[in-house]
């Protein structure tokens, strides 16, 4: 029957192309094949040895100007200034082109939490690669996503029940401000579309993300098709009186248009490393639920254990109704982030509206790369080998125990507004901004490799650090901090 069907479909284009006055294709003969084949086969040759092999091989300086001539950086200008180039990395440290070591401060902005060339995640994307690289998961499943899938739900905080694959952590906050979305208009109210944000929160780059960072930081003004959101004061620091934060908030969220709340819990990451109080999440929890406004916590830098929780939902002991993770979700080895959202919250997203005639929608957001297997592959390993034998936490609390004793010559120098450490996070608050090209050009000596942002000189380690590597980061900190002026 089979057979059949697709002989009857194969006659009906061939008809069709007959009635449009088109001929189907003619296959090619052996000897047509055979030219062509080789005749592309010296192209591409020519290709690799002409451009490719020729680049690969060049000089270090030559590289480097090929980089600054084509290449744009993040957060940077083009031409940017000269950087460092990597020829590759192992354990904790990566190694220059001029064979120089440095040991990573910032685990790859905060995601190689393993290192690099870790033998599980490796191993992982090789068994994968004898499989299947990458297929379209439109209509399709394979076994490393659902088994993801299912890991997160477990291991996230109660009742994150459906989860959703992005390919970064901005996307997954894209895809979370579109879930509140469609959530209230699958409830019946579409009027609530518009978020509360923190100030000095960072959510991503992307420009619904942006629209919920803090519109100093992100830069609001250059973008004037950027979406116009509610921001409150961020709380204080841990420990101080939040309650005027929380009578502000709850001002805003009693407001008919709200759909969420998103923040970033107990650590505002890229906002300015601002560490605040439990208590503050735990009373913004229960505002939401009082005020009928979806909590979104975006976890992306602070999840897998970076605070010494596991979550930094769980010392709140909170749950959201919608959490974004990424970063150290693969250990830093491939691109990708996920939605995680409640049941409730996933079946109004997709509901029609009741009473109306309007079609219930799916969820309108489809990656090209969404839960590509290599990604799923690697991010399971990553999973998996943090929560084996709860090593994790033994590493985190032993590395904060070691910042908080190596950072601590900061304290007092002239130049240094704060010093603080949250987990494994380590901040030395200057009171003028670094140049953090300067830094970077003096990284190679230092033997650490360190970026800070404005006045916050800062590291986020490997979990994988000793005790030696630890020491050896803080010092570089510490020396930065004490001779600021050579890097302003």
């Amino acid at each position: 029957m089979r057979r059949r069907a697709g002989t009857n479909a194969r006659r009906a284009v061939a008809e069709w192309r007959l009635r449009c006055g088109r001929r189907a294709p003619q296959p090619f003969g052996k000897q047509t094949r055979l030219q062509n084949a080789t005749a592309l086969s010296k192209r591409r040759a020519a290709l690799k040895t002409d451009v490719v092999e020729r680049a690969l091989r060049r000089p270090t300086p030559q590289h480097i100007e090929a980089d600054r001539a084509k290449l744009w950086h993040p957060y940077a200008a083009t031409p940017g200034a000269p950087c460092l180039p990597v020829r590759s990395a192992e354990g904790v440290r990566l190694e220059l082109e001029d064979g120089t070591q440095l040991i990573d401060g910032m685990s790859s902005w905060w995601a190689a939490v393993h290192g690099y060339r870790v033998p599980e995640l490796d191993r992982a994307v090789a068994d994968q690669l004898s499989s299947v690289a990458h297929v379209m998961f439109g209509g399709l499943t394979h076994r490393p996503a659902v088994a993801l899938g299912e890991l997160l739900v477990r291991c996230t905080p109660p009742g994150l029940d459906r989860v959703f694959l992005a390919d970064s952590g901005s996307v997954a906050v894209e895809v979370a401000l579109k879930m509140a979305a469609q959530y209230w208009r699958g409830r019946g109210r579409p009027e609530k579309c518009r978020f509360v944000a923190l100030r000095g929160g960072y959510h991503g780059d992307t420009l619904g993300a942006m629209s919920v960072s803090d519109p100093a930081t992100g830069r609001h003004e250059a973008f004037a098709t950027i979406p116009r959101h509610h921001f409150v004061a961020r709380p204080p620091s841990r420990g101080a009186d939040f309650t005027k934060a929380i009578e502000s908030l709850a001002e805003v969220l009693a407001r008919d248009d709200v759909a969420a709340l998103i923040l970033e819990p107990l650590v505002q990451g890229a906002g300015g490393m601002h560490f605040y109080d439990p208590g503050y999440l735990q009373q913004a929890r229960q505002l939401c639920d009082d005020h009928d406004v979806l909590l979104i916590c975006d976890e992306i830098a602070t999840g897998f254990g970076r605070t010494g929780h596991w979550f930094a939902c769980d010392e709140a002991r909170i749950a959201p109704d919608i959490l974004c993770v990424g970063k150290a979700l693969t250990g830093g080895y491939v691109t990708m982030g996920a939605t995680l959202a409640t049941e409730k919250v996933a079946s109004h997203v997709c509901a029609a509206p009741p009473g109306s005639q309007d079609d219930a929608l799916p969820l309108m957001h489809g990656p090209t790369f969404m839960g590509n297997p290599l990604a799923c592959a690697v991010a399971l390993a990553s999973v998996s080998k943090l929560l084996k034998g709860g090593w994790w936490r033994r590493r985190v609390r032993a590395i904060e125990g070691q910042l908080c004793a190596g950072l601590n010559p900061c304290v007092g120098l002239d130049t240094v507004a704060d010093v603080r450490v949250k987990g494994a996070i380590g901040v030395v608050e200057m009171k003028a901004p670094l140049d953090a090209a300067k830094v970077a050009a003096a990284c190679p000596a230092l033997g650490v490799w360190l970026r800070p942002f404005g006045t916050r000189l800062y590291t986020m380690p490997p979990f994988a650090c000793t005790a030696r590597d630890v020491a050896r980061i803080c010092e570089a900190v510490c020396f930065v901090a004490a001779n600021a002026g050579d890097y302003h």
